[in-house]
């Protein structure tokens, strides 16, 4: 008989403030398992720009901690994938002291797996059983080529390394999956050679895990709030007779002296490492209220259309978190505002699918005033009111862009944000409109940009 044990986390987002019990709780269990084997993973989603630290290092800092605790594979999420240019994404592993196991993600120019990637990981065991271990990102088909990648679908790649790891007479396989639960339970249908599928993405949680088709399915939620614990017992022959998960609550664990100094320091030390990154001088204070005679959302609606060069813009206040004073402006000043993971992007519309458009905005309006938005990169609370630049309308609903009536044939360019695609509330953006979402840049980094070019150093 042999035991194995296999840890994980996932979907951590810099959730920086449990990552103190979850190193503790990690590092006990290590060092008295009573398991003959003892493997960590992380299933994506480590970092998220939303941390100041996180945003001052590009990452490098998330990257520190996992090396911290030693783990034996990772894997990537969308946040690393696309929270990320190319450039940073290429080096963020560069001092990782883990394999990043990836399978999916390819050079746009020489399509060739990622450089900081392997296709898939085997390791052995003392007693010579070979773990086959194969990792896999959900495949935003739409956005990783606006960062010069090229994503397969699993669909193509699975069966691939699959393959590879069946010819090397693999005895256990194991899925690091960021591709969420509905994928999960699809690919365990199709494929119960696979014997453990650790899901994220979704930030869905199996308390004791869920046995689909013989392959058991295992996830810890998001943010650190609970760590995962597999175990396998194989025979003599090299066969899992028996495999169940279990997950432990990190609310529940111990609080020890330093933890809030640790988790306050990180805090700090993003905070001052984005202070000293000046950007701009502006004269007066830009208030977050959209009725102010200077609110920062008519800046934003300047950048915005100064960045495409759009005919006419749409911004949410709900976006804005906070004003900007008179005075300096630093990185923090602009992640404070703006620390969403959300990007320009240039719609060209004819003017009746724009009038619908409009239409679809002026319905939601109400609703979305106060709607408490979450997910699609959004960091705030509400949605808010939508604030128009360059467009009009009148009591008989008809529609002016910069004070001209809308021609019904003509087409028209306007700048609006991603997260306008991928919420529901405007399905004529995604079915009428060319979308062209503008990566990498950031929401607050063409802000930035913009104040810079207006208000020097």
């Amino acid at each position: 008989m042999e035991t194995i044990r296999i840890m994980h986390t996932n979907d951590l987002h810099s959730h920086f403030e449990n990552f103190p019990k979850i190193k503790r709780y990690i590092e006990d269990a290590r060092a008295h398992h009573t398991e003959q084997e003892f493997y960590l993973f992380d299933i994506g989603d480590a970092m998220d720009r939303a941390h100041p630290l996180t945003e001052a290092t590009d990452g490098r800092a998330n990257i520190d901690w996992l090396n911290s605790l030693n783990y034996d594979a990772a894997t990537v999420g969308n946040n690393e994938g696309l929270g990320n240019s190319h450039e940073v994404l290429e080096h963020l592993y560069d001092d990782a002291n883990f394999p990043v196991i990836l399978g999916n993600l390819y050079e746009e120019k020489t399509h060739q797996l990622a450089e900081f990637a392997k296709p898939y990981l085997i390791i052995k065991t003392k007693k010579d059983t070979k773990i086959g271990i194969l990792g896999f990102t959900a495949p935003f088909i739409l956005t990783y080529p606006l960062v010069d990648w090229d994503i397969r679908l699993i669909q193509e790649m699975l069966p691939k390394w699959l393959g590879e790891l069946q010819k090397q007479e693999c005895d256990v396989i194991v899925l690091l999956s960021h591709l969420g639960v509905s994928m999960d339970r699809m690919l365990a249908s199709k494929y119960p050679e696979i014997d453990v599928i650790i899901g994220s993405h979704t930030h869905h949680l199996f308390e004791k895990g869920e046995m689909d088709n013989g392959v058991l399915l295992a996830a810890a939620g998001k943010y650190g709030y609970y760590i995962g614990t597999i175990n396998l017992t194989l025979d003599d022959n090299k066969k899992v007779v028996d495999k169940h998960t279990d997950t432990q609550k990190t609310a529940d664990l111990p609080e020890l002296a330093g933890d809030k100094e640790w988790i306050q320091h990180q805090l700090d030390t993003g905070n001052r490492l984005l202070s000293s990154k000046k950007i701009a001088n502006i004269p007066n204070d830009l208030s977050s209220d959209f009725h102010n005679e200077n609110a920062v959302i008519q800046t934003g609606l300047d950048a915005i259309m100064d960045y495409t060069q759009a005919d006419a813009g749409v911004l949410s206040s709900g976006l804005f978190l906070k004003g900007l004073s008179a005075g300096v402006v630093t990185e923090k000043d602009l992640h404070d505002m703006l620390p969403h993971a959300i990007h320009a992007m240039k719609t060209t519309m004819r003017g009746a699918d724009i009038w619908w458009m409009i239409m679809e905005m002026e319905k939601n309006r109400p609703y979305l005033r106060s709607h408490q938005q979450k997910g699609m990169g959004f960091r705030g609370k509400i949605f808010g009111e939508l604030v128009y630049r360059g467009i009009t309308i009148d009591e008989k609903r008809n529609v002016y862009i910069n004070d001209e009536k809308l021609q019904m044939d003509k087409e028209y360019t306007l700048a609006l944000l991603d997260h306008y695609l991928f919420v529901p509330y405007f399905p004529a953006i995604e079915i009428m409109g060319k979308n062209e979402i503008l990566y990498p840049k950031f929401l607050r980094n063409v802000f930035g940009d913009y104040l810079k070019k207006k208000y020097p150093m």
